[in-house]
């Protein structure tokens, strides 16, 4: 089988299409693979490191104010559209697979050009534009959340790397706390704003780490590159004192779900999957801007009391301490909601959606294609 797999700018799409191609790499050997994405993206970086091909497609982005840069919108849209069918050509595509951002409207477009069958993966609970357009045109549509609303909509969940779908909290967590300098049998909090940080996350959590060790509570805080944790020293804990843990950021972050009991969090679609998926407790923070969409991840958690979640501009020193430390300190809360969001994670979304995309590249399912 031969797929062109397109999205690409940040680690939101770029993430769950490297889990896709792995899957199906493992899946058919001796299949063709090509990722469709832009020289600016993160995925001109991280698909090459994963051993993948990629084409390059001119980045599209659509200006919010009318002006000349809208004007360019229909030339460079001509030009990406070109691109992707190029790519299209060259693998020879038996279908193409998009995970939305700025390069996968024009591969839905190029695809409905060469009549090629499309497969969409939305991993929002809120679609973006370039996936309600490919909706319209697609064989297959996947979601990871069930209330996102995209027409023919099938829930697959999210695709995950292999090391946190197959994790095991319980066999993992000490090995894990040692890998990561912490102690072993010390309650463990991770806070984490993303890859790229939250530096409001940062200064509140950083604030709370005199009472965090007075509770005995052990601390890991990925920051984000260039981001501080003020409050936070980053002088190696005392003998018998629990640290506080910064850096920038945590390569192996399975290590950090194991060692974790309790995470404090942004609430992206990959968080929230991943949280749920291996069963860890989480205070959720969605991004206070934007157009909800973090939100609307975390609800579902919520409501499932696998997590709480708490407005950004809520989330004070105080709401910590009154919320997060009683709660690192109730292990049969902690349990019950581990278990919560358990019930909600899917594991094998990779599979699933690389069961669809089979399917629709031999024409075995319905579509508008």
């Amino acid at each position: 089988m031969r797929v062109l797999l397109a999205g690409g700018g940040t680690t939101g799409h770029v993430a769950p299409l490297l889990a896709t191609a792995d899957a199906l790499a493992r899946r058919d050997p001796r299949g063709s693979l090509l990722v469709l994405g832009t020289a600016e993206g993160l995925e001109s970086r991280l698909v090459p490191q994963r051993g993948y091909r990629l084409a390059l497609v001119p980045r599209v982005p659509l200006p919010r104010r009318v002006g000349f840069e809208l004007a360019r919108v229909p030339a460079r849209l001509v030009a990406a559209v070109r691109a992707a069918e190029a790519a299209i050509d060259e693998v020879g595509a038996d279908v193409v697979v998009g995970f939305g951002g700025y390069v996968a409207a024009p591969a839905y477009l190029a695809a409905r050009r060469r009549r090629v069958p499309i497969v969409v993966h939305e991993q929002n609970a809120l679609p973006g534009l370039a996936n309600r357009l490919g909706a319209r045109l697609a064989a297959v549509v996947a979601v990871t959340f069930p209330a996102t609303a995209l027409r023919g909509a099938r829930r697959v969940g999210m695709p995950l790397r292999r090391e946190i779908a197959t994790l095991d909290r319980a066999a993992e967590q000490v090995p894990a706390r040692l890998r990561l300098g912490l102690e072993p049998g010390r309650r463990t909090l991770f806070v984490t704003g993303g890859s790229l940080g939250a530096q409001h996350i940062n200064e509140v959590l950083g604030a709370c780490a005199a009472a965090f060790a007075a509770a005995g509570v052990q601390v890991l805080h990925m920051s984000g590159q260039g981001k501080t944790v003020p409050g936070a020293s980053s002088a190696p804990a005392r003998p018998g004192e629990p640290a506080y843990r910064v850096l920038d950021y945590v390569g192996e972050i399975a290590d950090a779900y194991a060692a974790a009991d309790l995470m404090v969090c942004r609430a992206g679609a990959s968080t929230v999957s991943e949280a749920t998926a291996v069963g860890l407790p989480a205070v959720y923070v969605p991004l206070p801007v934007g157009n909800g969409e973090q939100q609307r991840n975390a609800e579902p958690v919520a409501a499932a009391g696998g997590g709480l979640m708490v407005p950004d501009a809520a989330l004070t020193p105080d709401w910590v301490l009154d919320n997060v430390l009683g709660l690192l300190a109730d292990s049969d809360r902690l349990a019950r909601m581990g278990a919560a969001a358990a019930r909600l994670g899917v594991r094998d979304a990779d599979d699933r959606l690389a069961e669809l995309i089979e399917q629709a590249a031999r024409g075995g399912v319905g579509g508008r294609s």
